[in-house]
Order: structure tokens, then C-alpha cells, then sequence
């Protein structure tokens, strides 16, 4: 089976939606034994609006740290983009608000994914949202 967008897509959201970190270790041991697909995930929360640059960081430090991607401005770059995707999907429904929840990475070869699974608080009338941002790196 050829690995490409979808399950390097599918790995990302599985690692933003992990319960727990150690189920996070267990999910990227099995995908990189399973899938050739290099993973991590890191928490975030805060504000929305003041916090779009430091979800887009987190990610590529939390990338570059666990060896999912190089050391390289095409690698931080292709991170970056994807990362401010899958904001740009949240953003209508974080706008103003808090949010917390967890920014899933991964990639195989030329393909790198990056999704963010957020809860969006108000109150005690909370929200969900996930967005999805997917970018090629040679």
C-alpha cells in the first residue's frame, strides 16, 4: 500500500486526538513500526487570538525536537503552512474565545501533516474543533 496524504493525515489526527502521553508514545512507535510515519503531538491552551503564533511554534519546535522533521527552513516551513491551515479552519469558531486541546505532527518521505484538535471555551458552554493542514516537502 502506497503511504501518501491520507495516512500521514490519519496519523496527525490520531496523534491531536491521544487521550494521554502514554498513549501518544504507544501510537507513534506503532505508526513509525507500521507506517514508516514519523509522529509527535504537544498540548496547547490560551487565548485564541494571542496564541496563533505559539500554536504554529509549538508545532514546529515539538517537529524538530522528536526528529519528525530536519533541521531546514523547507521542513519549518512545511510545518508552519500547515499548521496555519488547519488554524485557518478553527478561527470562525475560536475567535475571542480560550482554547486548550493538542497539535498532532506527522510525515512520511515528502508528505507532512499537521492537525490541531481544540476545545473552545466560554463559559461552560464548550465547543470542539478540529483543523487539518497538509503540506509537501522534497
Amino acid at each position: 500500500m502506497e503511504i501518501g496524504s491520507k495516512i500521514v493525515s490519519t496519523a496527525a489526527i490520531k496523534m491531536a486526538l491521544s487521550a494521554s502521553r502514554q498513549e501518544e508514545t504507544r501510537l507513534k512507535k506503532e505508526l513509525l513500526e507500521n507506517w514508516e510515519v514519523k509522529a509527535v503531538a504537544v498540548d496547547y491552551g490560551g487565548e485564541f487570538i494571542s496564541s496563533v503564533g505559539k500554536i504554529v511554534e509549538r508545532a514546529v519546535v515539538a517537529a524538530k525536537r522528536e526528529g519528525v522533521i530536519k533541521d531546514a527552513h523547507a521542513d519549518e516551513g512545511a510545518v508552519a503552512g500547515a499548521a496555519r491551515e488547519a488554524i485557518a479552519q478553527i478561527m470562525p469558531k475560536a475567535l475571542g474565545l480560550n482554547v486548550g486541546g493538542k497539535i498532532g505532527v506527522a510525515r512520511h518521505k515528502d508528505h507532512v501533516s499537521v492537525a490541531i484538535f481544540l476545545g473552545i471555551g466560554l463559559l461552560h458552554l464548550d465547543e470542539v474543533a478540529i483543523g487539518l493542514g497538509h503540506r509537501a516537502v522534497s
